[in-house]
């Protein structure tokens, strides 16, 4: 018997050690924290458990911009993640240095996903192509959504279920909600508030009809009537129609807790932070005015599997980048964090139904993806944009410069980055 208990124990150990020997363990680094950085490990926590040899570890790194340098950092000393979060302005840069695998090559070898490709918003896969060839995945994506004080309309005798739709609208109504509600002659509730924020500003240029940039990525196309036009939209709501005042970081969103502001234009993704903080009004939600066109550009990530001679944890990133772009998880990580689901059926999903069910608005925010265009696939483009915000929109905010000399200054800077002068 003691012979026998011995040698079961051997068994034992051996098909364990054979279990760990082949697991692989894919190591991704992210830049999810708070709710979303939970809703991120809850998937992971999930997908670990439904498949044992393949473990993903993940790492955040707090933000974008440690990923960044991290990401470069570890290429140098060859220490690079399995996967990670990437900007499609970081993309380029991988590629030029042989440092990450093209998805299409997963693709091609792998029929099954080959037939849902359709499936997949075009503006998502075509912000991963370069020089046609799809070589990350898209991610956490989010569109723009103007949030709303239905209680304010009410208060005011507006139809609380209809939003401004157009720039217009958007500037009267912040114009009659801007008000002294105290009685005390001054003014405590102001239509919105914005900060500098590129983006917004990307939305405003393409609803107008302008563009960022031409197709190749060489020309600036920003200083135009169109970008002046954007920037007239600011200046109007503060120093025309002083119907919004600016405000730094997350005070926007504080503020629109708080009702001092009636709108606040922000990512889809904050909804997640408003929905855990205590609102004591109606929320509304819908998509952002439009003004020519109802263009809109995206944000976010997408995934890019590195390069590391190693196929079989190669194919394991894969595998993981599959079934996070099922619809049942696209759908669930929708649901847990408000980016958008990055295919169409996940929207016949139930959590997807229930989502929109309980949120009035939120399917005609989805809608904005039909219209949707991405950023600048250059490396230069990240740096580029939080300069914009300083060299352009801080200054025009505050009345230091106009909008035309703004533009005009930007695209300079932008061509010298480029070597174009």
């Amino acid at each position: 018997m003691k012979i026998r208990s011995f040698l079961l124990l051997l068994i034992y150990f051996f098909l364990f050690s054979c279990t760990r020997i082949n697991t692989k363990e894919v190591v991704f680094w992210h830049a999810l924290g708070g709710p979303l950085g939970d809703a991120l490990n809850s998937m992971i926590y999930e997908y670990n458990r439904e498949h044992p040899q393949q473990k993903i570890k993940a790492i955040s790194m707090g933000n974008y911009q440690a990923l960044s340098q991290k990401i470069m950092a570890s290429i140098q000393a060859g220490n690079q993640p399995d996967i990670a979060q990437v900007f499609e302005s970081w993309t380029a840069n991988l590629i030029a240095g042989n440092a990450i695998l093209a998805i299409e090559d997963f693709i091609k070898k792998d029929s099954a996903f080959q037939e849902n490709m359709e499936d997949f918003y075009p503006v998502f896969l075509d912000s991963n192509t370069f020089d046609g060839t799809i070589w990350t995945f898209p991610f956490n994506k989010s569109v723009r959504v103007m949030y709303y004080n239905k209680d304010i309309f009410y208060r005011n005798n507006l139809d609380y279920n209809s939003p401004p739709k157009t720039w217009d609208e958007f500037l009267e109504i912040s114009k009659l909600l801007t008000q002294d509600r105290s009685g005390k002659g001054r003014i405590d509730q102001w239509g919105t508030t914005f900060h500098t924020d590129m983006w917004r500003f990307e939305n405003l240029l393409v609803q107008a009809g302008g563009n960022l940039m031409d197709k190749q990525n060489t020309k600036v196309l920003f200083n135009s009537l169109e970008g002046v036009e954007a920037l007239k939209f600011y200046t109007r709501l503060l120093h025309v129609d002083r119907s919004a005042y600016t405000s730094a970081g997350l005070d926007g969103q504080n503020h629109f807790l708080a009702e001092r502001v009636a709108f606040f234009e922000g990512s889809s993704v904050s909804y997640v932070y408003l929905k855990n903080a205590e609102i004591s009004f109606n929320l509304g939600i819908a998509p952002v005015p439009i003004f020519r066109t109802a263009r809109n550009v995206i944000s976010g990530t997408n995934i890019a599997i590195f390069a590391k001679g190693d196929n079989l944890k190669s194919q394991a990133a894969w595998e993981f980048i599959k079934w996070f772009s099922e619809p049942k998880q696209a759908a669930k990580f929708s649901a847990l964090t408000f980016y958008m689901p990055i295919r169409r059926s996940a929207f016949y999903e139930t959590e997807m139904q229930a989502m929109i069910k309980e949120h009035p608005g939120l399917i005609e925010v989805f809608k904005q993806l039909e219209f949707a265009e991405f950023e600048p696939q250059i490396p230069e483009w990240f740096e580029f944009r939080k300069n914009f915000e300083e060299i352009v929109l801080e200054r025009v905010f505050l009345g230091t410069i106009s909008p035309e000399e703004a533009l005009k200054q930007a695209e300079k800077m932008l061509n010298t980055e480029l070597g174009m002068l």
